[in-house]
């Protein structure tokens, strides 16, 4: 099961970017159905994470000031749900961000955290179940391990959440340059595709509606 003892995951959030085709960044974009940020951590929790760490860079007091809002992300059993780190140096692309969250990850416990479930905050359709089934292994009672990697995909076009392992934050974080994720790396490591055209779209949201 994912979030069990043996496969612990951990949610890595990346919402640092200044949103330039938003008019404003997306970690503070707010719609019908509240913050696109506190929507997306309560998603990467019900869908089987232990914790959420978050990558804030533009906007990053508004951000952190809507996290501190929701009694939903408040610590269990004296534990902290939600950790957020900031990139400072957001504005060179998704690739500082991505770096500044594997290095806070990398920084914990093993024990505490085998896996990263790694999405976007402008993905605000993402549900709980998209996540669920990227944590849950093929092999029932076999969890996933530390050199785990999975990617949506959505009638066959790779998407997000993505699951990378620990025994992969080393190398993945070296070979992260500009405004690019972890998607080459993931190419180029033959990462398990898992379809998640039967949950929902895949498509993140660039511009106001």
């Amino acid at each position: 099961m994912p979030g069990d003892d043996s496969s612990t995951s951990v949610g890595l959030l990346l919402a640092a970017g200044a949103g330039t085709r938003m008019g404003r960044p997306k970690a503070l974009v707010v719609d019908e159905r509240g913050p696109w940020l506190t929507r997306a951590v309560t998603t990467l929790l019900d869908g089987g994470c232990d914790r959420v760490v978050v990558v804030l860079g533009a906007g990053a007091t508004e951000a952190r000031a809507l996290l501190a809002a929701d009694p939903r992300l408040l610590t269990v059993d004296g534990r902290a749900r939600v950790a957020v780190v900031v990139a400072d140096d957001w504005a060179d692309g998704l690739a500082a961000s991505l770096r500044v969250g594997l290095a806070a990850l990398a920084a914990s416990d093993p024990e505490e955290a085998r896996l990263a479930l790694i999405t976007l905050v402008d993905y605000p359709g993402l549900p709980p179940s998209a996540v669920a089934r990227l944590l849950s292994s093929p092999a029932a009672d076999v969890p996933l391990g530390p050199g785990a990697l999975r990617q949506s995909v959505f009638h066959g076009r790779p998407g997000h959440p993505v699951v990378v392992g620990r025994s992969h934050w080393s190398a993945l974080a070296a070979s992260l340059t500009g405004d690019r994720g972890a998607g080459p790396y993931l190419r180029a490591h033959a990462a398990e595709p898992v379809d998640c055209s039967d949950l929902w779209d895949g498509a993140d949201v660039d511009a106001p509606a």
